[in-house]
C-alpha cells in the first residue's frame, strides 16, 4: 500500500479545491490511503471526502511558527512510514513538518524558501494552469507532466445527515429552500451588499417559505441586516450552524446565492444550482468548478483587484450589480 500525507491549504474554498487532486491520487495509486493534516476546522470537509482515510490535527494557529511544537507533531508522524507528502500551503512553515518527519518524497510548488524542504518541485506555470483546482491537481503527476480532465470537487451529504442537520436547527423537514450565503471571509471587497441580498430575498421568498441565510460567527451581523430588511422573507442561521450542518443545509437547497467565498465552492461540490457574485476576484482562478453554477460579474476595469478593501473607495464592482441582474440568473 502506498501511504500520502497531504497538508491541506488554509481556506474553506482551497479545501474543495483540493479534492479532484485526491481523487486523481487515488486513479494514479490503486492501493492507496490518504491521510490530510489540517487544521481543526477542515475536518468536516475532509470527512465528506471518501478518498481520505483519516484526519491529522494540525493545532498550529494562521502565522504560528511553534518549533517544539512541529518538531513532536512531526515525530509522531514519522511512525507512520509516509511514502510521500504532498504541501498545498506555498509557505515554507508547512513544508518544515514532512521534512522533520522523514517523508522521503516531498511534492509541492516553489515557494518561500523551501530548496530543500521540498525535493519534487513544481514550477507555477500560470497560463497553463489559470485556476487554482488545476494547479493542485497537477501535483499528482511529475512537475511539467500533462494535466487530463478533472471530474468537479464533490463533497457527500446523505438524506439522513440532511435531516440530522435540521431537526438540530429547528428547521422544516421537508422542502427545498434557497439559501443565500452572504459572507466572504476573505473581506469586504468580495461581500455583495447586505440591502442587495434583502432585496433579492424580498422578490424569492415570504413568510411561509423564506430565504435561508448560511454562514459563519463572522457573519451574523451581515444575517441579521438582511434579515430585518426583507420583513420575514429570510432567517438568518449565520453563526447557528456547524460546518458540518452549513453543508448539509445547503445540499438540500432548491438554489443557492452566493459571494466569491467558501460556501460558494462547497454549493459547487454539492451540484447545486448557484449564482456566484464576483467582485474583486477572479473568476478564472476561483470559479465555482459546477454545470449548474452562473457567474454574475460586472467585470469592470479595475477587477480583479484582489483587495480586501476596494482601493478605490466606491466598491463599484458589487453595489452597482443589482438585485435585478441575480434575479435573471437564478430564473435562468
Amino acid at each position: 500500500m502506498t501511504t500520502i500525507l497531504v497538508v491541506a491549504p488554509s481556506w474553506i474554498g482551497d479545501t474543495v479545491l483540493a479534492q479532484p487532486l485526491l481523487s486523481r491520487l487515488h486513479e494514479i495509486y490503486p492501493d492507496l490511503a490518504i491521510d490530510v493534516l489540517a487544521s481543526q476546522w477542515g475536518a468536516p470537509l475532509f470527512a465528506r471526502m471518501p478518498e481520505v482515510r483519516r484526519v491529522i490535527d494540525s493545532p498550529f494557529r494562521h502565522g504560528e511558527f511553534n518549533l517544539a511544537g512541529r518538531w513532536q507533531l512531526a515525530t509522531r508522524l514519522k511512525a507512520a512510514h509516509y511514502d510521500i507528502a504532498i504541501i498545498l500551503p506555498n509557505s515554507w512553515k508547512a513544508a518544515l513538518i514532512p521534512f522533520l518527519a522523514g517523508i522521503p518524497t516531498r511534492i509541492g510548488y516553489r515557494g518561500e524558501s523551501r530548496f530543500g524542504l521540498i525535493n519534487v518541485m513544481h514550477r507555477l506555470d500560470r497560463e497553463r494552469h489559470p485556476r487554482l483546482v488545476d494547479r493542485y491537481a497537477a501535483l499528482a503527476g511529475p512537475p511539467g507532466g500533462d494535466l487530463p480532465a478533472l471530474r468537479p470537487p464533490h463533497l457527500v451529504s446523505t438524506p439522513a445527515q440532511q435531516r440530522a442537520a435540521r431537526e438540530a436547527l429547528d428547521l422544516p423537514l421537508d422542502g427545498a429552500p434557497v439559501v443565500f450565503c452572504p459572507g466572504a471571509e476573505f473581506g469586504a471587497a468580495k461581500r455583495w451588499p447586505a440591502r442587495h441580498f434583502a432585496a433579492l430575498a424580498s422578490a424569492v421568498g415570504h413568510v411561509d417559505n423564506p430565504v435561508w441565510l448560511v454562514g459563519s460567527p463572522k457573519d451574523a451581523t451581515i444575517g441579521e441586516k438582511i434579515e430585518q430588511s426583507c420583513h420575514g422573507a429570510a432567517i438568518n442561521l449565520c453563526g447557528h450552524t456547524t460546518l458540518a450542518q452549513a453543508i448539509d443545509v445547503i445540499a438540500s437547497a432548491r438554489q443557492v446565492v452566493c459571494n466569491d467565498s467558501g460556501l460558494m465552492h462547497v454549493a459547487a461540490a454539492l451540484q447545486r444550482p448557484l449564482v456566484a457574485v464576483f467582485g474583486s476576484s477572479s473568476f478564472n482562478y476561483t470559479p465555482p468548478i459546477s454545470p449548474q453554477a452562473k457567474i454574475v460579474s460586472l467585470e469592470l476595469e479595475c477587477s480583479p483587484c484582489f483587495r480586501r478593501d476596494c482601493p478605490e473607495g466606491h466598491l463599484q464592482c458589487l453595489n452597482d450589480l443589482t438585485p435585478e441582474r441575480v434575479l435573471a440568473a437564478m430564473r435562468s
